[in-house]
């Protein structure tokens, strides 16, 4: 029986080791963890979320929604294990941290084709290999794969926000609700009028930062940018991203606030919130003196501090194919965020792609064409372009998926027409037999 290796547990190796021995293949899976661990790991589980809770919009209006409702259709083990720890979000789909972690961890080791082997891998394989050690690639391993693909890697700097104990907030000046009473309230929203917000933002400008080897503002991913480096680009920034309080009512005014700062629930029992969109690398002393200027925070019990690492990733487009194999050998291939995909379900589809080509590859069998029509194959062919003389790491969006070929002018119907179009595709991959 044909036997692939994958290497990291993360969200795209547990996936991709997941379909390979769904397909009758023998998978060896690698992971360092327990043995060794990066600075932004704390558990030993697989499929640890080192930074959010969250996997973004559930709705097929939203790009992300879609990748998702793709990827639960085809069978997705991460999608399964979210689902079924999930916790109450408004319109999104987080999950209880501990609880998916823990799950996926015991589905991939009771699985009778995978033989999980706790070391780390200090060398790329020969194929068939599916390498997904992740953003927390180990210097060693980094290192040879960079000396693999006889090229340096890209990198920039992702950060994770804090938790604070549900206890610790002060109900009394926050209140539950989620933006424009979307689905059910499940967002502590905590206000600040216009003196709190400034002197906040002048205080967070001016705090302390840890050191952070290499740092820079201009390396910073967008959609994960440190809370600081927002308000180090304008006095309103803040107010226009996480803390725009926009569709938000304060039942103590009856009136929309000057900026709201939300907290979304980070475990099942309720007792743990995270600050939304407050990713930093702020030094802890600081994150607890600043953000506790915010009124219902005043008095939080900081369980986890943010915290700032280095993801590295590689030049896909010069290296990679669609389905996330090196060009130069199809039975090596790379998943998860190394490859340029940014997010944990991006991170999952990728996994779940180069497995499905991987298996049709050792199998003898044809590799499904997913294309560009779909969130998957739009994502895969996003990595592999090579007129993207500018790679930078991407998350699922409408732009790269294939336009409609007639014209809808509002946005969520044309949307959902592109979302229609790709499940109806994804349906027939299926029929077909992935």
């Amino acid at each position: 029986m044909t036997t692939v290796k994958v290497i990291g547990a993360g969200l795209a190796g547990s996936e991709a080791a997941w379909q390979l021995a769904e397909r009758g293949i023998q998978v060896l899976l690698y992971e360092m963890k327990p043995q060794k661990m990066s600075p932004a790991h704390h558990s030993p589980d697989f499929a640890e979320l080192v930074c959010s809770n969250s996997f973004r919009g559930d709705r097929l209006e939203n790009a992300v929604g879609l990748l998702k409702e793709e990827l639960r259709r085809c069978g997705s083990l991460i999608m399964a294990c979210a689902q079924a720890t999930r916790v109450e979000a408004g319109g999104c789909l987080a999950v209880d941290r501990a609880g998916f972690s823990r799950m996926v961890t015991e589905k991939i080791r009771n699985h009778p084709n995978i033989t999980v082997i706790d070391e780390e891998v200090t060398e790329v394989p020969d194929g068939p290999v599916i390498v997904a050690t992740g953003p927390l690639t180990s210097d060693t391993m980094s290192q040879a794969t960079g000396k693999y693909f006889g090229t340096d890697y890209l990198h920039f700097f992702d950060a994770a926000a804090p938790l604070v104990t549900a206890e610790s907030v002060d109900m009394d000046l926050a209140w539950w609700q989620s933006r424009y009473d979307r689905g059910t309230p499940d967002y502590v929203n905590c206000a600040m009028n216009k003196e709190q917000y400034d002197a906040f933002v002048a205080e967070l400008v001016k705090a302390e930062e840890a050191e952070v080897h290499g740092f820079e503002d201009k390396n910073v991913f967008e959609g994960c940018m440190p809370v600081e480096v927002m308000a180090r680009r304008g006095q309103d920034t803040l107010r226009f991203g996480p803390l725009k309080p926009v569709g938000l009512t304060d039942p103590k005014t009856g009136k929309e606030p000057y900026a709201v700062v939300q907290l979304r629930l980070d475990n099942a029992s309720g007792t743990i919130y995270n600050l939304v969109g407050f990713q930093t690398h702020l030094k802890f002393g600081e994150q607890k003196r600043v953000f506790s200027m915010i009124p219902a925070l005043a008095n939080a019990e900081f369980v986890r501090y943010g915290v700032m690492h280095r993801n590295t990733f590689l030049q896909s487009p010069k290296l990679l194919d669609r389905y996330y194999a090196d060009r130069r050998n199809p039975l090596v291939a790379f998943a998860g965020q190394m490859t340029g995909v940014e997010g944990y379900v991006e991170s999952t589809a990728s996994g779940f792609l180069a497995a499905v080509a991987m298996a049709a590859k050792v199998q003898g069998r044809e590799i499904p064409d997913f294309p560009k029509t779909t969130a998957i194959g739009a994502l895969g062919q996003y990595v592999c372009d090579e007129s993207n003389v500018n790679f930078q790491p991407m998350n699922i969006n409408f732009s790269i998926i294939e336009p409609l070929a007639q014209r809808i002018r509002k946005k969520a119907e044309k949307n959902l027409a592109i979302a229609n179009r790709s499940l109806e595709q994804i349906d027939e991959l299926i029929a077909r037999g992935l």
